[in-house]
């Protein structure tokens, strides 16, 4: 992203957002409300006697629009199979991809609703059996564009920004790299226990706040992340709490799932890998990002000494995870 880009994206206005929203034939009310997005630029629109629509705006060379277009065909896949997504509206032309000067944007309904208790077991089954019927699509077909989940962009090329960007701290450094340099000997020999598996089109970026209840059904509200990896990407990220709770909880979950896609059970052996992949990408999109006004505001808390510290503390809990034996729930 040139400088010029990156500053146009950063001071995107009301009047370039109600402009770009009104050449696709609305009429905008006036009323804009910025929603919680820090990777693109979400807003809620007043539409003129209508229902407010959600406006995203999408960072600039983050995706091609082959990747782009790649998830909104996803997500119409899964909306064809009856699962409750947030799909881009498409105009009489049948686009859901816009452009207004520089930016790119997309249009969709509003969907409200409430977040998840992952430590409710009842809900914890229907998003297993929810992502069961997500991976179903998700087997039908490879992806094309979105990239792969791998050691490689998430654990090595995130080490290697770090700290050619100088964002751990010096008296750190060589915990940091020596660490790291474990960790990825240690991921790698999880995913050599797991052997062959099959990987197909995910969400992603499946946290509890990216799934919704609403009217007691849920649904899916950013498919931004989709890529392909292992199926336990999609599942991990709802395991929380002591190796009892996590267990308890893998369980409601694979138990939903399996009535809807089969589930590998040598994927076990990938959760604390992808856990500990997900952490270090995590540290190293926000330094991606630190130049973005958005992303201190929001962070305040990073790459300061302590975040380091409690990065490397926390790094240091995941190859104890990974050393031990997978969660077992059969």
């Amino acid at each position: 992203m040139t400088d010029q880009e990156q500053l146009s994206f950063q001071q995107l206005g009301p009047d370039e957002i109600i402009t770009a929203i009104e050449s696709q034939g609305y009429l905008c009310d006036g009323r804009l409300l910025a929603l919680n997005s820090y990777e693109n630029r979400v807003y809620q629109v007043g539409i003129d006697d209508a229902e407010p629509l959600i406006a995203k705006f999408y960072r600039p060379h983050r995706w091609s629009n082959e990747c782009i277009l790649e998830e909104h065909n996803y997500s119409y896949e899964l909306a064809e199979a009856e699962i409750p997504v947030v799909t881009p509206i498409r105009n009489a032309n049948g686009k859901s991809l816009f452009r207004y000067d520089q930016f790119r944007f997309s249009l969709f309904e509003r969907k409200g609703g409430y977040a998840l208790e992952i430590d409710n077991l009842d809900q914890l089954y229907q998003i297993g059996q929810f992502m069961g019927r997500i991976h179903a699509v998700g087997k039908t077909k490879p992806f094309e564009y979105r990239p792969e989940i791998s050691i490689e962009s998430y654990v090595i090329e995130s080490k290697d920004y770090l700290l050619k960007n100088n964002f751990i701290p010096q008296d750190l450094m060589s915990a940091y790299t020596s660490l790291v340099d474990n960790l990825v000997d240690q991921v790698h020999w999880c995913f050599e226990r797991a052997g062959s598996i099959q990987t197909l089109r995910l969400h992603g970026d499946c946290h509890p706040s990216n799934i919704l209840i609403r009217d007691e059904s849920l649904h899916i509200v950013d498919l931004d992340d989709a890529r392909t990896g292992p199926a336990a990407q999609d599942i991990w990220m709802f395991l929380s709490g002591d190796r009892s709770d996590q267990t308890r909880s893998l369980s409601e979950l694979l138990e939903g799932y399996t009535e809807f896609c089969d589930f590998d059970a040598r994927e076990l052996h990938l959760l604390e890998a992808l856990r500990t992949m997900r952490l270090i990408y995590y540290h190293a999109w926000l330094a991606r990002r630190w130049d973005d006004p958005a992303f201190p505001k929001a962070f305040p808390w990073f790459n300061e000494q302590q975040c380091w510290e409690n990065h490397i503390l926390s790094l240091r809990e995941q190859a104890a995870n990974m050393s031990e034996e997978p969660l077992q729930c059969w």
